[in-house]
């Protein structure tokens, strides 16, 4: 019987565990996703001057 009594305690432990991941893990995922937003409004606006970039040596290469 001491078996099951220590199969629970651990099956406990375990569950408390993942009782705390599920209620941590929206707000973790919701900052993630605030976090690429940002970086991919940011990697949008380098590409933006990028293109405008080559576009200026395309002009001044041509003769």
């Amino acid at each position: 019987m001491e078996i099951v009594g220590g199969f629970m305690v651990m099956m406990s432990i375990l569950g408390l565990f993942l009782t705390v991941i599920w209620l941590v893990m929206p707000f973790v995922l919701y900052a993630v996703k605030e976090k690429v937003a940002q970086n991919h409004a940011l990697l949008e606006s380098i590409d933006r001057r990028l293109a405008a970039i080559e576009e200026r040596l395309r002009e001044s290469d041509q003769p």
